[in-house]
């Protein structure tokens, strides 16, 4: 085990390089940041030169990329163009993002696992097919409309909830925008799960189970279940930096100030710090999410090893 740790860390490095790499030539070739800085107005050719020797945008690309590599590294993100540090914008944005996240997780565990699991075990019964049609409603719908719908009946209309979420972001203000963050992932962990428990249920170790005379209960949770939560395991896990990175849409409607409203107001306003920056802490949360996943499936499976 600790061996495979150490080789999928080391795998981390040249993933990490070349992700950041990637974004980092992204977001330098979306625009001309100086342009964005200065609005509406064009820069004058002397402040458009002294600003990009401050931030450095004079250099080649490739020069700028090892400078920013080598302060990330020393805990410095850089400077945003209105002065902050992006790591005052982090320390800020991420908590909030992160309950958000947590929410949402929760309303996939709990509500998309438990309907896969019924609809798995009544395969061709109405309610397996009541649960298939709402969930192919919810993957249709755009998460705009699901929100902003939400939005207006339960905090416009019936004033259940504030339609904007105050800057604090407690977890009591993070319900409904968290369901609509998860709504789509929900719908998936839902159909996986009821997929994965459809095709174990027919397993001759759940047969045999059954014949040993053990408890339906036990046959579901100790057996059935766990061996039929690896694929799902594996898209949950994998769905935390998609959820956080992809809470933009989220975060505009709720007025969240967490990573998705402060990414779009990186693009917005072409800040290739902000961006990069946020972006670059993603990519950390997915590739550690995606080690932890791989290390639970042997809690799952106990026939799987690491060598």
């Amino acid at each position: 085990m600790g061996r495979y740790v150490v080789r999928r860390l080391l795998q981390m490095i040249p993933v990490f390089i070349g992700a950041t790499l990637l974004i980092f030539l992204m977001v330098n070739v979306m625009g001309d940041p100086i342009a964005g800085l200065c609005g509406e107005r064009q820069c004058d050719p002397a402040t458009a030169a002294q600003l990009k020797k401050e931030f450095g945008l004079d250099k080649p690309v490739w020069q700028q990329y090892l400078t920013y590599m080598g302060n990330v590294f020393t805990g410095d993100f850089g400077t945003a163009f209105n002065g902050q540090e992006v790591t005052e914008l982090m320390r800020t944005a991420f908590p909030v993002t992160i309950r958000l996240t947590i929410v949402a997780i929760l309303f996939e565990i709990v509500i998309g696992i438990t309907l896969g699991v019924v609809t798995g075990l009544r395969r061709g019964r109405p309610v397996d097919t009541g649960v298939l049609l709402a969930t192919l409603v919810v993957i249709s719908v755009p998460t705009f409309v699901t929100g902003l719908l939400l939005q207006l009946l339960l905090g416009v209309e019936w004033g259940w909830i504030s339609p904007s979420v105050s800057p604090a972001a407690p977890f009591s203000e993070l319900i409904v925008p968290g369901l609509v963050l998860a709504s789509v992932s929900l719908a998936y962990v839902t159909r996986l799960t009821r997929t994965s428990i459809a095709e174990n249920r027919r397993s001759d170790y759940v047969r045999t189970a059954i014949a040993k005379g053990l408890p339906r209960r036990r046959v579901v949770v100790r057996h059935l279940l766990r061996n039929s939560l690896i694929p799902v395991v594996t898209f949950i896990g994998t769905d935390i930096g998609a959820l956080m990175g992809g809470a933009i849409v989220t975060e505009r409607i709720f007025n969240i100030h967490g990573v998705g409203y402060q990414l779009y107001q990186g693009i917005l306003r072409q800040n290739t710090q902000t961006v990069v920056g946020f972006v670059t802490v993603l990519v950390l949360v997915f590739l550690v999410a995606n080690l932890v996943v791989d290390l639970l499936y042997a809690v799952l499976d106990p026939r799987i090893r690491y060598a």
